[in-house]
């Protein structure tokens, strides 16, 4: 078949995984022989952080949803948008352009949506001319999200596809706990690990009600939390003022994961906020870690519950240490579905299933316009 030539856009300026679905989706598909190019404000995140992986991106002021905005996605779609097959795009001001530059330009291709989270989309009449007309095609990260655009927004089932994030396979594997923890200078001893964006949807506040309470019995066991975000200096304070800086490091955003997850005894995401399968459970399973999270979004794609891991209700800090303890004081549990969780993940999360779907969306688009 003919390569494709995919144009994304990306109006956030934050990084998580989002935005990192979206490289590793390009970089795959540039690997394929496809073309790629991403259009983004140069104060995103996601703008160096495609310069460094030889990822084609140009910078566009898109940040939010104004005429000087549209008028610079117009002029950009007007002299390139000829050079594309189909264009994706990600988060809604980027979206609400290319659609309206559509609407007046016939240089622009068919779009395909991908919605990263579970949000709930409003009923306005102009957001069902955006996904129902202006969109050629809505992409869920998991079945989940799909269900609700479905059942709460009446969208045609046939004209939207779940495609799960893939993530490395090759990379995301477990490695040797005790050449990890001394190469990263982490303690020997129980380990629990968060790896998100600290914001404060994500849980970190929780899990420090929860953690504050399991010390008590598990005084052993230490909690690292890997990432960075807006509520960093907040959360510190906490740890702080709560008397847990002993039993809790903040390790900032890493680049080598799969490392400071081989250090883990036990993975948590108490997430509470519109997720779809977040990429840092997917990770720990790949590395072969039990996991606690919570039931929101698409998590229970990912963890099947008492499988491959434990589900605590949404902001419950009660029910979240209940689930931790439940797993911390079992070695043999967490042995089983963390085992259980690798063999789910090598079947379910590889990136060639994620990008053979998004290649056939594509083309799907592709042969119903011709």
């Amino acid at each position: 078949m003919n390569p494709l030539s995919i144009l994304h856009t990306e109006s956030s300026i934050g990084w998580g995984g989002q935005e990192i679905r979206i490289l590793t989706e390009m970089a795959g598909f540039m690997r394929r022989g496809h073309r790629v190019h991403l259009l983004t404000p140069e104060s995103a995140e996601i703008f160096p952080a495609a310069r460094e992986r030889g990822i084609p991106v140009s910078a566009i002021p898109i940040v939010k949803k104004t005429l000087p905005a549209l008028w610079a996605m117009r002029r950009w779609l007007a002299q390139h948008g000829r050079e594309f097959d189909i264009v994706n795009t990600h988060s809604s001001t980027d979206s609400w352009l290319v659609a309206l530059s559509r609407a007046t330009l016939a240089t622009v291709p068919p779009i395909v949506r991908t919605r990263h989270v579970s949000t709930a989309i409003n009923l306005h009449a102009s957001t069902r001319w955006l996904y129902r007309n202006a969109t050629a095609h809505i992409v869920t990260t998991g079945e989940a999200l799909k269900s609700q655009l479905a059942r709460d927004n009446g969208y045609d089932p046939a004209r939207m596809t779940s495609v799960r994030t893939g993530i490395a396979l090759e990379y995301y594997r477990p490695l040797d706990q005790t050449e990890c923890r001394a190469k990263l200078g982490v303690e020997n001893r129980p380990t629990l690990g968060i790896l998100a964006t600290l914001r404060d949807w994500k849980g970190h506040d929780i899990l420090l009600d929860s953690w504050l309470a399991l010390q008590r019995d598990y005084p052993a066991w230490q909690l690292i939390v890997i990432g960075d975000g807006p509520r960093r200096a907040h959360l510190e304070g906490r740890v702080a003022e709560m008397g847990l800086s002993g039993a809790v490091r903040f390790v900032g955003n890493q680049d080598n994961v799969p490392e400071w997850l081989g250090c883990l005894d036990l993975f948590t995401l108490p997430s509470w906020g519109d997720e779809g399968v977040p990429q840092g459970v997917m990770q720990a399973m790949a590395c072969g870690l039990a996991v606690v999270s919570t039931p929101v979004g698409a998590i229970r794609e990912a963890v099947v519950e008492n499988v491959t891991g434990l589900l605590a209700v949404p902001r419950d800090a009660g029910s979240l240490t209940a689930m931790l303890g439940r797993l911390m004081g079992d070695a043999e549990l967490r042995q089983q579905m963390g085992s259980a969780g690798l063999a789910y993940a090598r079947e379910n999360f590889g990136s060639d299933v994620m990008l053979d779907k998004m290649e056939g969306v594509f083309r799907q688009v592709l042969e119903a316009r011709a």
